[in-house]
């Protein structure tokens, strides 16, 4: 299992709760028509988002995923590996649960910056636009 949270476009979410719930499901159904793996189908603002994340936590998949000499030369980068799920208007991203407490805090602050909406799905729920 993992500890997953979400950005997301703050334009196109609901702001009621009840809502924006509703939303997220449609979601995390996962039928847009492209590859979940690329980060082009996403708005600037998570795009942005998205490329300063993947410093810290790269994917485990798509173009920017460190080669298999990469992670040999540092193991600890795979403790840091993290699966990205990218939509329209969402990253839902899922860290390892070792790292939950780093990932937490870097993505509320990236989220902040790139002023894009954080979703902490695993944890108490919690929405900031």
């Amino acid at each position: 299992m993992s500890y997953d949270l979400m950005a997301f476009e703050i334009f196109k979410a609901p702001k009621d709760k009840e809502e924006f719930f509703k939303w997220y499901d449609k979601q995390s159904e996962w039928e847009e028509d492209h590859d979940y793996d690329d980060i082009n189908v996403s708005s600037e603002k998570l795009q942005n988002f998205y490329k300063e994340m993947i410093k810290t936590f790269p994917p485990m998949n798509g173009e920017e995923c460190p080669s298999d000499e990469e992670i040999e030369n540092n193991p600890e980068l795979e403790d840091y590996l993290t699966d990205y799920c990218i939509g329209y208007d969402v990253i839902y991203v899922a860290f390892s649960w070792d790292k939950s407490d780093e990932a937490y805090n870097l993505m509320k602050e990236l989220c902040k910056k790139y002023e894009v909406g954080f979703f902490d799905v695993s944890g108490e729920g919690d929405i900031f636009y």
